[in-house]
């Protein structure tokens, strides 16, 4: 069984980063696994990262034959193509700083602030953001948004799920605050094509969380730009019905 690990180091130029192949021994083995045995029996310098080994910690997430995967949970396949993830600087080989995509956090203040001590979370309230809290910060989703292709500073779906889960916190006494957070390359801007929500190892679907945010923006105000600008985008160019 062969596989190709995309090589690089952070001195040489992203262009100069190669394929490279190896050879498996034939049988049931997670990638993690077969990145280890890479490792201690044919090539010592090559560079991963891993952590819990039970899909926990989000610290292996990589790119297989283009789609975002845990390395300790996928199973390799002959032939397979493995990548780090996207839209983040690579340190070595498939490890990469996860700085940019966390630093989005802080444009949405995703995190628990203005809270209300009047107000305590019924069972019910707090299982409607039970599946947002349960995000790895594995950055699958972000790496995965063709969105941040033509848009680097797009938030992208790992913080504006981040914001909806807080949003959503019946604690929460900022939601204006947080909601305006995300307008600016935000809610508006995301293409709802749903790869975010394919690529979640956690089964979160961000998309569905970006549509929500999308409505309570209407209820604080916002609109779609698209509908301000006259429709220019819809109908590509002054759409000026008459009746």
């Amino acid at each position: 069984m062969k596989i190709k690990i995309q090589r690089f180091c952070k001195h040489r130029e992203p262009e100069n980063a190669v394929m490279v192949d190896y050879e498996l021994p034939d049988g049931d083995i997670t990638l993690l696994n077969a990145l280890t045995f890479i490792k201690s029996k044919i090539d010592p310098t090559l560079t991963f990262s891993s952590g819990c080994k039970s899909e926990v910690c989000g610290s292996c997430s990589v790119r297989v034959n283009g789609k975002e995967k845990l390395a300790c949970g996928y199973k390799v396949q002959d032939r397979d193509i493995v990548e780090p993830l996207r839209y983040a600087e690579i340190l070595k080989d498939l490890v990469v700083d996860h700085n940019k995509a966390q630093e989005t956090l802080k444009r949405v203040i995703g995190w628990q602030s203005g809270v209300s001590q009047k107000e305590d979370m019924s069972i019910e309230q707090e299982k409607r953001v039970e599946l947002q809290s349960d995000c790895i910060l594995c950055a699958s989703c972000f790496s995965s948004c063709p969105v941040l292709e033509v848009d680097g500073a797009f938030l992208g779906p790992f913080a504006m799920t981040r914001n909806y889960r807080y949003v959503s916190d019946a604690r929460c006494e900022d939601e204006k605050e947080k909601i305006d957070a995300v307008q600016e390359k935000g809610v508006w801007d995301c293409t709802l094509c749903g790869e975010c929500t394919l690529a979640c190892p956690q089964g979160i679907d961000p998309k569905n969380d970006i549509m929500m945010l999308r409505s309570k923006s209407v209820q604080h105000g916002y609109v779609d730009p698209t509908f301000v600008s006259g429709g220019d985008d819809m109908f590509g160019g002054g759409f000026n019905p008459s009746f």
